[in-house]
């Protein structure tokens, strides 16, 4: 096979390189490694410091927190149990999560959380792994009594402080009506969560473990993790998110002493991994292989394609177009764009440069990973500047743009 078909043309990486350096010029984005992988050719770019003030340099194998970009990696646990036949997509939930049994959902999806009827049927694997089972995050419905409840008890985010254990988040979660019924709506982030909890409980095992013995290891993905170990926290960055107002860095999490740096009590499969490029990279490359790394089968070809498809219904897809096309405008377009697998987002119409298929996610600390079948192309971009402002949705967004035309 000549290059021409084998990977990117060298005009089109010098480009890559001058858009993204433009980013990190501008002040906007401290530092950042970007990653872009077609056939045999795998090209990195490090660009700017760690900290906004100076300082070290990124590097290749700096450590990221990848926050939602985590989804598509934890959900790999899952798909490992339903090949095994341990978890089956249409059976209830309820022998492994009794706290979500016999549920009682709102009557209106912003009514007052008393106002509720029965569940019409238990919640399902499926529901999980499709982010129906009821509750989520729902731009559309941020004001109502549900989403601050849901907020109050679940939210571990930066400003929120640490989840606690996974039993109590869990009976935290069980204490809750659902705002629609299980399998109706497409909801974002908290389903991903409540699949973590679900595999260690199945494998009796933590998420890491689980993750760690079956896919992390097999793939040579040593620095994906709940935490930084201490020597290897010098390559973690601090967290920043711009002040919206005056642009000025703020930072979310410190680094040495930061929430990184100690093992959590809560797994998060949502967005609790850190990681690097090349680590990425394994994960992804492996999916374009059809579930194998090398001679040794991660996952079976039916679960990748599971995975990697659409599993939305023409109803969950207008809720979920409609949730990210009102934002697309603060985010650059990131996350809109049509269907959902599981654990990932699925392209299923040409809207930009991507083609329909492309499948992977973006992530909250301003890190984007996907992959793309049709051109056997892999990218990934990890900055730490969070979604506070538009600038690291923009350099996500310039960096795909880039990297399409650089194919050969």
């Amino acid at each position: 096979m000549g290059t021409s078909n084998n990977g990117f043309s060298d005009a089109g990486l010098r480009r890559l390189r001058e858009v993204l350096a433009r980013h990190v010029e501008s002040g906007k984005i401290p530092g950042l490694v970007a990653l872009v992988s077609r056939g045999g050719r795998t090209h990195v770019e490090a660009i700017g410091t760690m900290r906004h003030d100076g300082g070290a340099p990124m590097r290749r194998d700096t450590i990221f927190r990848m926050a939602s970009t985590s989804k598509p990696v934890t959900m790999a646990a899952a798909m490992i149990l339903l090949d095994e036949c341990r978890l089956r997509l249409d059976d209830p939930v309820d022998p492994w999560l009794p706290e979500l049994a016999d549920r009682q959902v709102l009557k209106r999806p912003d009514g007052p959380l008393d106002d509720t009827v029965p569940a019409l049927r238990p919640i399902t694997v499926r529901d999980l792994l499709t982010s129906t089972f009821g509750l989520g995050v729902d731009f559309e419905s941020m004001a109502s009594p549900i989403r601050a409840a849901t907020f109050e008890r679940l939210d571990y985010s930066v400003a929120s402080g640490p989840a606690p254990e996974p039993d109590e988040w869990m009976r935290r979660l069980g204490e809750l009506p659902l705002q629609y019924q299980p399998g109706v709506r497409w909801q974002y982030d908290l389903s991903n969560e409540v699949v973590g909890v679900l595999v260690s409980r199945v494998t009796g095992m933590s998420l890491e473990a689980f993750l760690r013995e079956r896919v992390l290891d097999p793939l040579g993905m040593k620095d994906t993790a709940f935490h930084v170990p201490a020597d290897r926290i010098d390559r973690l960055p601090p967290l920043y998110g711009p002040d919206p107002q005056s642009g000025e860095f703020v930072v979310w999490d410190e680094a040495a002493g930061g929430r990184a740096s100690v093992p959590p009590a809560f797994q998060g499969a949502g967005g609790g991994l850190v990681s690097t490029v090349d680590d990425y990279h394994a994960y992804f490359r492996m999916l374009l292989n059809h579930g194998m790394h090398g001679s040794e089968r991660i996952l079976s070809r039916a679960a990748v394609e599971l995975m990697t498809t659409n599993r939305l219904s023409t109803g969950q897809l207008a809720a979920r177009e409609a949730m990210f096309g009102d934002i697309a405008h603060l985010s650059s377009g990131q996350g809109s764009h049509g269907g959902w697998g599981f654990g990932m987002a699925v392209r299923t119409r040409r809207d930009d440069y991507a083609p329909v298929g492309q499948f992977g996610w973006f992530g909250g600390t301003g890190t984007t990973a996907y992959a793309d079948r049709t051109n056997r192309l892999t990218g990934v971009l990890l900055t730490q500047v969070g979604l506070s402002t538009p600038d690291s949705p923009r350099v996500m967004s310039d960096f795909w743009t880039t990297l399409y035309q650089a194919v050969e």
